[in-house]
């Protein structure tokens, strides 16, 4: 393995001193030592990974320095645009430096929401034009590699991406940690909401820990998983899903069940929902200002106010809690208001950092965890 120290001063030694994009697990070690040691002004995690690439153009407008741009691969999807109509070689022809991680690698097991995207990792290069290596494991390999991309770069002012496997880095741990003096923990506050839900009532949950959370919530107090959609992949999408849902099915509550970077990633699908008004309609954000799936990188959550957001954009009744008991009133509210609520509704929940390390992960597959859900709205 390759030390984030070495490849960070690598790039350094080359001229290359700023990042932005969206932390990976692949890459959780790297963006951590980053986080350490570029200042704010030189590693913005992003609200997505296209937006990264905005920013990274725009500083390579400004200083004429190659930029990095960091991400899971399941973020090509959102770079594809900025790729084509921004940074190509017919278009402004502007270099960035990929770093992509290769999630779901043919040949190497991972979860199903990646399988896909591994596959199709190094063809949407290839389609897009974008010359790539993977990153050797080994040092001197690497260095001769990272030579070679700024050298192409520098030359053709095109776009070059490292696609890094697993376990390409070695450990480093986050040494400029946020805290926040939040006591309730997010699968606490998962459970407190799941627990109030009408026999009727559905949820859209987001990726990673709070779908995770949610089911073996399920499983402890022996339930089925057919009122809940568990959204394991497509990050950032499970409010449209959900109005999709809500909109269909005027006679059930909809609970969409989201995260701060989730919500953020794709904001302007709030404004979606408060146009549609549907009443049945119930958008829970659950804050902890971290990507918690991907090493515990910060988010903008605590720092925004996202129910002032969620009110101009249109949602009819808003509300933020940070404690159980707060929040278990709260629930109540709604439960006696239920058929008087005109929604949209928003909720933020303010909750503590991390999540248990015995987590485990759905034990159905995402086709049969459609079919029960449709199943179910079918009833």
């Amino acid at each position: 393995m390759i030390s984030p120290k070495f490849f960070y001063d690598t790039l350094a030694s080359k001229g290359v001193d700023f990042y932005a994009g969206v932390p990976d697990s692949l890459l959780k070690n790297l963006c951590a030592y980053i986080t350490d040691h570029a200042d704010a002004a030189h590693n913005i995690i992003a609200a997505n990974e296209g937006g990264a690439m905005g920013l990274a153009a725009g500083h390579y407008l400004a200083t004429g320095k190659i930029p990095v741009v960091y991400m899971q691969n399941s973020g090509e999807g959102n770079i594809i645009n900025p790729l084509a109509s921004l940074t190509d070689k017919e278009v402004y022809n502007i270099p960035v430096l990929l770093v992509i991680g290769w999630r779901g690698k043919p040949g190497v097991h991972d979860e199903p929401q990646h399988v896909k995207q591994g596959k199709v990792t190094t063809g949407l290069l290839n389609v897009m034009g974008i010359d790539y290596t993977v990153l050797s494991k080994e040092e001197n390999k690497a260095a001769a590699q990272i030579d070679k991309a700024i050298a192409y770069m520098l030359q053709t002012n095109e776009c070059y991406a490292l696609v890094i496997e697993k376990d390409t880095f070695e450990d480093y741990k986050l040494q400029n940690i946020e805290h926040n003096d939040l006591t309730m923990s997010r699968e606490e506050a998962i459970q407190t909401v799941a627990a109030v839900l009408g026999d009727k009532d559905v949820i859209v949950s987001t990726t990673g820990m709070i779908s995770r959370e949610l089911f073996e919530y399920r499983v402890a107090i022996n339930q089925g998983h057919e009122r809940d959609f568990l959204t394991v992949g497509s990050m950032g999408h499970a409010s449209q899903i959900a109005l999709g849902i809500a909109l269909e099915k005027s006679d059930r509550a909809v609970w969409c069940f989201d995260g701060d970077g989730a919500s953020i990633m794709h904001m302007g699908s709030m404004a979606i929902v408060g146009s549609k008004s549907p009443k049945n309609y119930i958008h829970v954000v659950f804050n902890n200002g971290a990507h918690d799936s991907v090493g515990g990188q910060p988010t903008v959550g605590l720092s925004i106010d996202l129910p002032a957001i969620a009110k101009a954009v249109g949602y009819k009744h808003i509300y933020s809690v940070d404690d159980k008991s707060e929040l278990q009133q709260q629930l109540s509210t709604f439960h006696d208001l239920r058929s008087m609520l005109q929604g949209p509704v928003f909720l933020e929940v303010r909750v503590k950092k991390g999540n248990r390390k015995d987590l485990g992960r759905p034990t159905t597959t995402p086709i049969q965890n459609k079919e029960a859900l449709m199943d179910f709205l079918n009833q």
